[in-house]
Parts: C-alpha cells; sequence; structure tokens
C-alpha cells in the first residue's frame, strides 16, 4: 500500500507540472499551443453572442455584440471593434451574457483555475490559441454564424464574420 501511495505522488507531481494542450478534431497538438484544430477545416470558432458587455473582462476577451451587431475584443481597458456592424437576421441560439456563467462552472484549458471570468478560459503563460486554419472562409465556410472567427490562410489574417460579411485583421 505504501508503494502505491508513492507511485501516486509521482504520477501526480508530474501530471501536475503537465501543461494541458487539447486538439480539436485531430490526434495531435502542432507547436505550442492551449487549444488546436485541423489544417483543412471548414468549421471556426463561434463566439460567445452577448446583449450586455461584462463588466470586468479581461484583456483579449473576444465576444459577438447582439445589440451593435458586431465582433468585439477587449484590449486594454477598451473595446475594439473587429467587424463593422453585421445582421443577425436569423437565431443566434447562445443565451444572453449576464456577467458570470449561468450554471457557475467553466472550461479552464491550460491550468488548474483562473480568476477571469468566462465560458471558456484558455490559461497559460506560454501557449497560445492556434485558430482553425481555412482556405477563404468567405468561399469554403458554407453557413457561417454571426460571430465566427478562424485564420485564413490564404491571405493570412485573422478573420471574423459578422453575420453580413467577412472582415479581415493583418
Amino acid at each position: 500500500m505504501k508503494r502505491f501511495s508513492i507511485v501516486m505522488i509521482i504520477c501526480l507531481g508530474v501530471f501536475g507540472s503537465i501543461s494541458a494542450q487539447t486538439a480539436i478534431n485531430k490526434k495531435t497538438v502542432d507547436g505550442s499551443s492551449v487549444l488546436d484544430f485541423p489544417t483543412g477545416t471548414t468549421k471556426g470558432i463561434i463566439l460567445p453572442a452577448v446583449e450586455a458587455l461584462p463588466t470586468t473582462p479581461a484583456n483579449g476577451t473576444f465576444l459577438f455584440d447582439k445589440t451593435a451587431k458586431i465582433v468585439k475584443m477587449y484590449q486594454n481597458g477598451a473595446w475594439v471593434n473587429l467587424s463593422d456592424v453585421g445582421d443577425i437576421a436569423g437565431p443566434v441560439p447562445i443565451a444572453p451574457y449576464s456577467g458570470t456563467v449561468a450554471n457557475g462552472k467553466q472550461t479552464v484549458i491550460g491550468a488548474r483555475s483562473t480568476s477571469v471570468d468566462g465560458v471558456l478560459v484558455l490559461e497559460s503563460t506560454d501557449k497560445a490559441l492556434v485558430l482553425p486554419k481555412i482556405s477563404s472562409p468567405h468561399l469554403n465556410v458554407k453557413s457561417p454564424y454571426p460571430g465566427m472567427m478562424c485564420y485564413d490562410t490564404d491571405r493570412k489574417a485573422l478573420a471574423v464574420f459578422d453575420g453580413k460579411v467577412w472582415n479581415y485583421w493583418k
């Protein structure tokens, strides 16, 4: 029993020191990323669609503002528009953001916990998010959703869909 306890302590120490990395729809993570997607996909990340902006956002918070119909990012105390005014004529089934996660829970990848308010928080000091890589999303994503974001491999730019058009950031 004592030997089992020592092995468990060693395993917990080893696994506790490993930074979490997650591959979506593939077997391995490429490079130094917390969350990674396969090349050649036509599926992007759908940002939370909110009716009220968070009261205490962290730098790097991305969302789709349902009221303004704009994809936004929080940076250095201000919201930066990443798109023009879009359209949300179709249903956007994501519940309004109240400043806290509705069920009091969140998913944190890359750390055991976080002080940041969000539904999905990627927390790491040495890894980044690798966006889904899509070739010409304006041509290849057949039914994009307002607030979708990806990396356009042809334009080599961040692409965000505002419900009307794709907006690109280099």
